[in-house]
């Protein structure tokens, strides 16, 4: 038996392409960029990306679902997990900025979606799934008493994935496990009652 002949031009894969087409969706929009311009950076033809991919639609949607798979991955195992709720958070938030970290160009990307798009609207109903699933596990850790309840859990979530979401803006890969404990230290030591 012969193996299935392998989709696809030499020189890149399906992987290497969406590096590429991430890094230049998010230097020039995602709508400014063109099937034209993917296949200059590339150095390979139109044709040969369509190899690969359907188009830039799947391109995108490749991104969004690397970013956003890694962080219900995250919620998941927050929720398998045995415990109290806060403990649970602190999971999410550290899980949270390991994804950063390891998929910063995917997570920038999906950060920047504005609903432009049928697929950028998916990203940010799924964004805000994953909104709700951290309010509510704020307002478990409320009714055990481990968070303060002086503010609505909901604007605590938002505060919490607001300063996770500004890495973005200004981090730059070093060591996750330090950018983590730095997070977690100023934001849990604010959220924890007394």
């Amino acid at each position: 038996m012969e193996p299935a002949p392998r989709r696809g031009r030499p020189g890149y894969d399906q992987e290497s392409l969406l590096a590429v087409a991430v890094k230049v969706f998010n230097e020039r929009g995602y709508e400014a960029t063109s099937m034209e311009e993917l296949s200059r950076k590339l150095g390979i033809t139109k044709s040969a990306i369509y190899h690969h991919v359907s188009g830039k639609e799947e391109l995108l949607r490749l991104a969004m679902d690397r970013a956003l798979d890694g962080l219900f991955a995250v919620a998941e195992e927050a929720q398998a997990m045995d415990g109290r709720a806060i403990d649970r958070l602190e999971h999410v938030v550290r899980g949270s900025i390991g994804v950063l970290v390891d998929r910063l160009p995917f997570v920038t990307l999906l950060l920047r979606a504005r609903g432009n798009t049928k697929i950028e609207r998916a990203a940010v109903a799924r964004r805000k799934e994953f909104d709700r699933l951290v309010t509510d596990l704020v307002k478990q850790a409320e009714a055990e008493g481990d968070v303060r309840t002086d503010v609505e859990p909901a604007v605590t979530a938002r505060l919490l994935f607001g300063m996770v979401n500004s890495l973005i803006e200004w981090y730059r890969p070093r060591s996750g496990a330090s950018i983590a404990d730095a997070v977690c230290t100023i934001a849990f030591d604010g959220l924890r009652t007394r």
